[in-house]
């Protein structure tokens, strides 16, 4: 499990390489897993605090809090949803979470509502969900992962949200940019997830 000892035709948005002034500023929450937490590393190697100097270095004057948990389901994203909300009153969310319902072999149909109920409590609060796809990363029954695959794209046509089409994206099945359990991001891979991630933000922002 990750953490634990262990999309129609989508387009990249473009992004110019910098914004002259900080005019836009504010709170981004990166909500998920042991992917966003940044497994066993420090928490200024993992992508929310890569993507915060990156905002930065470009003129976007946002704080990116890390909210990570490590093994966590959708279920206990679900369950601490409202106080995130209420910390932080972020502007942007980004939710990654999923993998570890797919590594627990919970219901594919738990999954989908818990997430759906998630990103309706953001919109409702007024915040803008950027959602990152995920791919199974253990192997399960061909049908289970293509639904699970497939849940992220439905979930965003449906909400009307931001979609990450594939949030590891060149990290997946990359040794060199992965740790020795081969499920998570090293410094490195998490260089790629922020270059990844960045111009669906600016979407967001923008």
């Amino acid at each position: 499990m990750l953490g634990m000892t262990a999309c129609g035709s989508i387009k990249t948005p473009t992004v110019t390489s910098s914004h002259s002034e900080a005019t836009h500023q504010g709170i981004i929450v990166a909500l998920g897993d042991s992917l966003t937490e940044g497994y066993l590393l420090h928490e200024n190697q993992a992508y929310p605090a890569l993507l915060e100097q990156k905002l930065k270095a470009n003129g976007y004057n946002y704080n990116v809090i890390n909210a990570g948990i490590s093994g966590e389901i959708s279920r206990g994203t679900l369950s601490r949803v409202d106080e995130i909300l209420a910390s932080y009153n972020p502007n942007i969310v980004i939710l990654e979470i999923g993998v570890n319902d797919a590594g627990w072999a919970i219901k594919f149909e738990h999954t989908y509502q818990n997430i759906s109920q998630i990103v309706d409590r953001l919109q409702a609060h007024g915040s803008i969900v950027v959602l990152a796809g995920m791919e199974s990363l253990i192997p399960m029954d061909n049908a289970y992962m293509a639904a699970f695959d497939e849940m992220y794209v439905r979930i965003a046509k449906e909400k009307n949200i931001i979609l990450i089409p594939s949030f590891l994206e060149g990290v997946v099945d990359n040794p060199n940019l992965n740790l020795f359990d081969g499920m998570h991001p090293n410094a490195e891979g998490y260089k790629v997830i922020c270059d990844t991630v960045y111009p669906y933000i600016i979407e967001a922002i923008e």
